[in-house]
């Protein structure tokens, strides 16, 4: 009998609720969701790695402009972009991650060569940068993130400084991040996440996407976490590995885990947003305490699934 494999995605939580978005939008989001979804789950049934799987997907994602990671990330207050992504292996809890970098063109793919060419887990802003320019990765111009909807929500977050831009558009609490995990057939799971952080961002600020164990985790003996919300929050209650250490220590099964941690000590801290979550098992989770939280999965039958508000659900049939 062959093994199980698994794999979710999210591409950001929040104020999402119906009607906020136009029917034409709403079926450009789940296309680009359910096509990063399919180029995870290729790798995966081609009996390739959780590692590649969950970068493809988050890859796709990060050439979307729905979503504020690479293409489509959101504006500094300076005006430029800085994006952030991680990458671990819960075969070996190998990690890549950078923080504040500038120029190139998939993020994931430059935490992916901080893990594999660097003794170090996190690099950060102009060193990363050059680090990076040293990798045979693809390097762009700053600009080439910048979308003409970033640049207005920029210009309304700094009219209207205490409120948080929504993505796709609009101005309401969103956070956009995105993320995949993934089980592959030989029992390993891994997990990517990537994002361009949050609008008008000022100081250096680094949210929980790049820190291994807040916004990111893998393990196989637990499972793989990533996470997408109000990065400070995630921070403090360690999310990802919280999650985890519920499932190894207190052999808490993965959907218990993820709710205990998103809607108990994350939501008790005042911090929204949500996560998915696979097990080397086989499980999948996906779990949230805002209105909505863009996302994929293929379930144990092997339907494909993608959604964006809570108790949405559209269907795939392979």
């Amino acid at each position: 009998m062959s093994r199980p494999i698994a794999i979710a995605l999210h591409g950001g939580a929040g104020v999402l609720t119906p009607g906020m978005l136009s029917v034409e939008d709403e079926n450009a989001i789940h296309a680009a969701l359910l096509n990063a979804l399919q180029a995870g789950l290729v790798i995966l049934e081609a009996g390739g790695t959780s590692l590649d799987a969950a970068q493809a997907s988050v890859v796709e994602l990060e050439e979307c402009p729905w979503f504020n990671a690479g293409k489509g990330a959101v504006f500094t207050h300076l005006g430029d972009h800085e994006l952030d992504a991680a990458i671990m292996n819960g075969a070996n809890l190998e990690a890549g991650a950078v923080a504040g970098i500038h120029h190139v063109r998939n993020p994931i793919r430059a935490a992916r060569a901080v893990m594999e060419h660097s003794e170090h887990v996190l690099l950060a802003g102009v060193g990363a940068d050059r680090f990076l320019e040293q990798q045979d990765l693809e390097l762009v111009a700053n600009d080439w993130y910048s979308t003409p909807l970033r640049r207005r929500q920029l210009e309304a977050q700094q009219q209207q400084p205490e409120v948080v831009s929504l993505e796709p558009g609009g101005i309401e609490k969103k956070f956009g991040t995105v993320g995949a995990v993934a089980l592959d057939r030989y029992g390993h799971v891994a997990a990517a996440t990537s994002t361009g952080g949050i609008t008008n961002k000022r100081y250096g600020r680094v949210g929980d996407s790049p820190l291994i164990g807040a916004g990111t985790w893998a393990d196989d003996r637990s499972a793989a976490i990533s996470a997408t919300g109000h990065g400070e929050f995630f921070i403090r209650a360690v999310v990802a590995h919280n999650i985890a250490s519920r499932i190894r220590l207190l052999q808490t099964d993965l959907n218990t885990a993820c709710e205990q941690v998103v809607q108990g000590e994350l939501k008790d801290l005042g911090g929204n947003g949500g996560v998915v979550a696979v097990s080397p098992s086989g499980e999948t989770a996906l779990s949230f305490n805002t209105p909505g939280m863009y996302r994929a999965w293929r379930d144990a039958d092997g339907v494909l699934h993608t959604a964006i508000y809570a108790g949405d659900d559209r269907r795939y049939e392979r």
